[in-house]
C-alpha cells in the first residue's frame, strides 16, 4: 500500500474527504517525526511503539575491496510491533 492508497482507505474508514484525509495523515507523521527528533518514543496502543536508538561508531568492511573502515555512530529510528498488530497478522 502506497501514501495515495492509504489517504484512500482512511477516508473511505472515517468517512471523510481524502484532502482531509490526507492532512490528518501528514499531521500524524510529522508528530512521530517531531517526537523522535526530540527524543521521545510514540506508543500507539494496539499497533506499536516508534523510538529512536543510538548505534554506536564501530568498525566496518568494505565488501568490494575488503579494507576496514570506520563507521561513525548515528541514531535510527526504531519501530516495535505491539500484541494486538502481531496477532492481526
Amino acid at each position: 500500500m502506497n501514501k495515495s492508497e492509504l489517504v484512500a482507505a482512511v477516508a473511505a474508514k472515517a468517512g471523510i474527504s481524502k484532502v482531509a484525509a490526507a492532512d490528518a495523515i501528514a499531521a500524524g507523521v510529522a508528530a512521530v517525526k517531531e517526537a523522535l527528533a526530540n527524543g521521545e518514543s510514540v506508543q500507539l496502543i494496539g499497533f506499536g511503539t516508534f523510538s529512536v536508538k543510538e548505534n554506536p561508531a564501530h568498525e566496518g568492511v568494505n565488501p568490494s575491496n575488503g579494507q576496514k573502515i570506520h563507521i561513525a555512530a548515528k541514531k535510527v529510528a526504531k519501530f516495535k510491533a505491539g500484541a494486538a498488530l502481531n496477532a492481526a497478522l
